[in-house]
């Protein structure tokens, strides 16, 4: 972070990266003196309401992030920027979306917590398009034109007004992660599973913040009523706790996400669900505490990849983890399209492993309820989720011991299948389980 007494006073000229968060009304033009360098610039958490004309003069300019600030519309000179492909305006107040106002080369782009209700035609000309973030604003169509959008690989629908997906939509040869709770077809006003119990939060001391991310805060948490009703959760001692963050969140509405994590039901890799916080103020789950030995299998994916992972340095696989790991996720993702749940957001990153490679899987963030869906779409759905699955594969597989193994050439082919343009001819969770069994 820098600031802006240090762009000011001539400090920053050469910078490639420039973030200043001061309550800022105006664009700082001192910027234009690092023209022929900066190449991210984030304005996040200010008050900004517009951009200058002559932006485009920032002409090594890839990166823009202006989240949190007060626009009301997508500022047309983005159009006119002649290297921007990756823009954030998350959390803003934009209703409208200029068919210049997006560049053709746009490679990634976040507009989640608006008040959009369409998107430009021009949308479609985005050849490169790959992330696309729109959560939490009022759409209720999507441009048809983004039938061409065949690089699209991670599309956040969620909580908005849509009536329903377009057919076209599945028919995108690289979508592998799709979100759309909380739309007219699909939103959940209130969570009314009671696979679990409910139960007060004030049963509940918070402690340490084990986490958090774009739908809640997760603790440490004991449990201390030693009078439950409930004998099945009365034994449950020290817990994790989710709690959702507010109406909306980056990846939808908390009762969806709740409605979803409770209908995934019970695995034995799934994060044990124990009981559910369901107060008018307060949406939460009570899980299982994951054991100390345990870690995250990858890393978020970086502004260079985009969509992928990413992973610790030093990371190696062999042949015989990538397997075990991946037989797991297998059977958690078969187990959880068979109870009409789409997961979202499968990635390494969300997926826990210990020291002997058992895999604990959860958050349920992105994750969509498929009970308005017809056979067809329940199929189409499945195999969205088979390229993310793919795609997970394929990122371990480049990480390697030794690439040149039957078994990894073996796993290379199932990627390869896993990977196919035409969504029908990719296979199923649970065809995929033998053939990871075959593997020896």
């Amino acid at each position: 972070m820098q600031t802006l007494q240090q762009l000011n006073d001539g400090l920053l000229l050469g910078y490639q990266r420039v973030s200043i968060a001061e309550q800022l009304t105006q664009f700082p033009t001192k910027l234009f003196e690092l023209a022929d360098t900066l190449e991210v610039l984030d304005l996040s958490n200010n008050q900004l309401s517009s951009l200058p004309d002559n932006l485009a003069d920032l002409h090594q300019l890839k990166i823009l992030f202006v989240s949190n600030n007060l626009f009301e519309h997508l500022p047309a000179v983005l159009g006119r920027c002649p290297k921007l492909e990756m823009i954030g305006f998350k959390a803003n107040q934009i209703r409208t979306v200029s068919e210049a106002s997006i560049p053709k080369q746009t490679r990634w782009l976040i507009l989640t917590d608006n008040q959009i209700e369409q998107l430009p035609d021009s949308l479609g000309q985005c050849h490169r398009l790959e992330k696309l973030a729109l959560a939490g604003n009022r759409l209720t169509a999507l441009p048809n034109s983004m039938a061409n959008c065949h690089q699209l690989a991670l599309i956040r629908l969620s909580a908005n007004q849509l009536t329903a997906l377009p057919h076209w939509l599945f028919e995108l040869p690289n979508l592998a992660w799709l979100a759309f709770a909380g739309n007219a077809f699909s939103h959940v006003e209130h969570c009314d599973n009671t696979r679990v119990p409910v139960v007060p939060l004030t049963q509940f001391t918070l402690g340490q913040l084990l986490g958090q991310g774009a739908s809640g805060l997760i603790y440490q948490a004991t449990h201390h009523d030693e009078h439950s009703d409930e004998a099945s959760f009365s034994c449950q001692t020290d817990v994790a706790i989710k709690l959702f963050k507010g109406m909306v969140t980056s990846d939808g509405y908390p009762a969806d996400e709740l409605d979803c994590c409770l209908t995934a039901g019970e695995h034995p890799n799934l994060i044990n669900v124990v009981a559910q916080i369901n107060q008018p103020e307060q949406l939460g789950l009570v899980m299982q505490l994951i054991p100390p030995n345990y870690s995250n299998l990858g890393l978020p994916p970086s502004l260079q990849t985009c969509s992928r992972d990413t992973f610790e340095a030093q990371t190696v696989f062999t042949w015989a983890r990538i397997t075990y790991i991946a037989s797991q996720m297998a059977d958690i993702l078969a187990h959880l399209h068979q109870n009409g749940i789409s997961h979202g957001d499968i990635y390494a990153h969300n997926i826990m492993i210990n020291t002997q490679d058992n895999v604990l899987f959860g958050d349920f963030g992105a994750a969509s309820n498929l009970k308005q869906f017809t056979p067809q779409h329940l199929q189409l759905m499945q195999a969205i989720e088979v390229r993310a699955f793919g795609y997970l594969v394929d990122d371990m597989l480049n990480l390697i011991d030794n690439p040149n193994t039957p078994q990894a050439t073996m796993l290379r082919q199932l990627v390869q299948d896993c990977l196919q343009h035409s969504a029908s001819t990719r296979p199923s969770f649970k065809a995929l389980l033998p053939r990871l069994a075959s593997i020896v």
